[in-house]
């Protein structure tokens, strides 16, 4: 994929967003891990347990953007922070493949149970569910730029897992399936670019399909996007909205203007408890990350 000098710079700056964000005052030291599970991708964890662990704690799980890690995401957010007021563990792991952006387009991973990244990652989850006596029913998943990708990926394939998610600067789950890559340098651009467009029903079937049989509930999505991105084109957050109003079965209802902050608009569906947009004027990509707003939304 040849890039103009405007995406490359725009490429530089993705590629950074994992690794320039000087750390938070206060983020204390994750913690590599093995021996998890079943990793047929090969991803690597590192975690973040606080001293006082809560009693059946929720579980976080934090993806990073491509060229990023697990670690430096830990760093650039403050859910590390968060966790030692709020007792609960978040999971921070990292891919090493494909410019270290997850993989969103594979059959494999696109599949419950299919052997890609979407299974080492539940795996994942289920082990800290089981080694900290986790609330099965406080599990979210969080990310921003491909791991918000990767986080609508794990809605789709794993929803019986997660209880709610928030993401940031991504696009709807299957969007870049059959894609040569995930990352900007292999991806078919025409996702990003915001060029694949469907009906609300037809993204809740490609949704659906993903978790064959699949009858029970779906997370509550909560889902950010700027309107100045051209990287991951903001046309991508009205993809992600029909996806998930068409599986949730919800109807827009309203907009609420400067909120959460100025020059922010809230884009509510139903009642607003299982779907909200949030869409911020002059925010390229990618929206900085709310992480007391995603608390309040995961309900910790």
């Amino acid at each position: 994929m040849l890039l103009s000098g405007l995406a490359v710079s725009a490429l530089a700056l993705y590629i950074r967003q994992g690794n320039a964000v000087p750390a938070p005052t206060g983020v204390n030291v994750i913690t590599p891990v093995t021996g998890w599970g079943d990793n047929p991708t090969k991803l690597d964890l590192e975690i973040y347990v606080p001293s006082k662990l809560a009693e059946k704690p929720a579980v976080i799980l934090a993806l990073h953007g491509c060229g990023g890690t697990g670690a430096a995401y830990a760093q650039g957010t403050k859910y590390s922070s968060l966790a030692d007021s709020n007792g609960f563990v978040v999971l921070y792991p990292s891919s090493r493949k494909d410019n270290n952006c997850w993989d969103v387009a594979t059959t494999k991973t696109l599949t419950h149970d299919g052997g890609g990244d979407s299974t080492g990652l539940a795996n994942m989850v289920k082990w800290a569910i089981t080694k900290y006596g986790a609330d099965s029913a406080k599990v979210f998943v969080t990310g921003t730029s491909s791991g918000c990708m990767m986080s609508n990926v794990m809605a789709a394939t794993y929803p019986d897992l997660f209880t709610a998610v928030s993401c940031y600067s991504g696009v709807a789950a299957g969007c870049l399936a059959g894609s040569p890559g995930s990352s900007p340098q292999s991806a078919d651009p025409t996702c990003a670019s915001g060029q694949i467009v469907k009906t609300s029903l037809g993204w809740a079937a490609q949704a659906r399909a993903m978790y064959p049989g699949y009858n029970g509930t779906y997370p509550r999505m909560l889902i950010w996007h700027g309107e100045a991105d051209d990287f991951v084109h903001y046309a991508n957050f009205a993809e992600e909205l029909k996806q998930w109003s068409g599986v949730l079965g919800l109807a827009w209802t309203k907009n609420n203007t400067d909120t959460p902050q100025p020059s922010y608009t809230q884009i509510v569906y139903g009642d607003g408890t299982k779907l909200v947009g949030y869409s911020a004027k002059g925010v390229g990509h990618t929206v900085p990350v709310h992480e007391d707003a995603d608390l309040r939304w995961f309900g910790i």
